[in-house]
């Protein structure tokens, strides 16, 4: 009866042992992967020891042989293309969201297109037109800001026949129709209910 016991424990401690390895590792931050903070802003004394951006180092393709290809955005967790596409495609034939579901940037897949949320929250109000209207000392590069908006995968609710668009010339958000010409700008984590 003892040595039944003794195994019981043994057995026990040893399922305990294996389970809180994983469940700590899932939990836990990684130095890329901070918890998501959109209801505050970094507190930080200054960008240089604390940037909001983080170039993405170990994501290389053919456009980033050296690596960089993606940007983590510390502010909300999301991964963002370091440099969007300036191919304009069609919100209403599915063509911008299939744009960013086929994109392979840093040998990764899972692009989509984000919310008007998410990508306004690229946009720094402080800086003027003619943009780019993006946050101080941020690495992208190819950002369209010549009166060019960008997709975003969600719809406006009382004109169901267009889509709310980011314009990085003055920082405005738009309402375009789905049938016209835009670029899209892709991300990866998080998730939004926008997408169809």
């Amino acid at each position: 009866m003892k040595t039944l016991g003794l195994t019981i424990a043994v057995v026990m401690i040893a399922t305990l042992a294996v389970t809180a390895g994983p469940i700590s590792a899932a939990t836990s931050s990684g130095p890329y992967y901070p918890t998501p903070s959109w209801d505050q802003q970094l507190a930080c004394a200054s960008a240089a020891n604390c940037p909001r951006f983080i170039v993405l180092s170990n994501w290389i393709d053919l456009a980033h042989p050296s690596g960089g290809a993606a940007v983590l955005d510390r502010e909300t967790g999301l991964v963002w293309e370091q440099s969007p596409d300036t191919t304009s495609y069609e919100w209403e034939t599915g063509n911008a969201t299939s744009a960013c579901a086929n994109k392979n940037v840093g040998g990764r897949k899972g692009w989509r297109l984000p919310s008007i949320v998410e990508l306004a929250s690229l946009i720094d109000p402080t800086v003027a037109a003619p943009g780019p209207t993006l946050p101080a000392g941020h690495p992208f590069t190819n950002v369209q800001h010549n009166g060019g908006d960008y997709w975003s995968a969600t719809t406006q609710t009382f004109f169901p026949t267009a889509a709310w668009t980011a314009s990085f010339y003055d920082g405005v958000v738009h309402g375009i129709i789905k049938t016209g010409m835009w670029p899209v700008w892709c991300v990866r984590g998080g998730m939004n209910a926008d997408q169809y």
